[in-house]
């Protein structure tokens, strides 16, 4: 039974990969490949970050899906998006970004980490990984620049 479960899993892993296989992309190349984050790439667009994200990092990013941004209440995605509120936008970006290369083997329950933006996130690591309350349903998506761990909400600073 352990035998199967463990074959199971090692063929979903490989089967998962190939979308994320980038290691050579930066951040943002690996994101556009995958496909299922053209709100957040949109989102960095208008926020002036995507050349920053492109640059020599590394950098963490928790990258919210676009499922995560579509359960944002009706209209907060349409308002972040408007030239008048880039500031909170980025805020909101940058709070999902954190210096450095954090793999999840570096992780430890209740760890704190300070993001670009300033303030702390929470990670919790029993019963799952996760970032202030968002589930991290795909960790370690490695790019040339850093590494994604993709988030299932858009986690908001204080």
């Amino acid at each position: 039974m352990f035998r199967r479960t463990y074959l199971a899993l090692t063929a979903a892993a490989f089967i998962a990969t190939p979308a994320f296989a980038q290691s050579d992309s930066d951040i943002v190349e690996t994101a556009q490949a995958n496909g299922s984050f053209s709100t957040l790439l949109a989102a960095a667009e208008a926020a002036g970050l995507v050349e920053t994200l492109k640059g020599d990092g590394p950098f963490t990013v928790f990258a919210p899906t676009d499922e995560a941004f579509a359960a944002l209440p009706e209209g907060t995605v349409d308002t972040l998006l408007q030239p008048e509120n880039k500031d909170q936008l980025t805020s909101i970006l940058t709070y999902h970004v954190v210096p450095g290369k954090v793999m999840s083997t570096d992780l430890t329950n209740g760890m704190e980490a300070e993001t670009v933006q300033g303030s702390m996130v929470t990670i919790m690591t029993e019963g799952g990984v996760t970032v202030d309350g968002a589930n991290v349903v795909t960790p370690d998506v490695e790019a040339s620049n850093g590494v994604i761990h993709v988030i299932d909400a858009v986690i908001m600073p204080e």
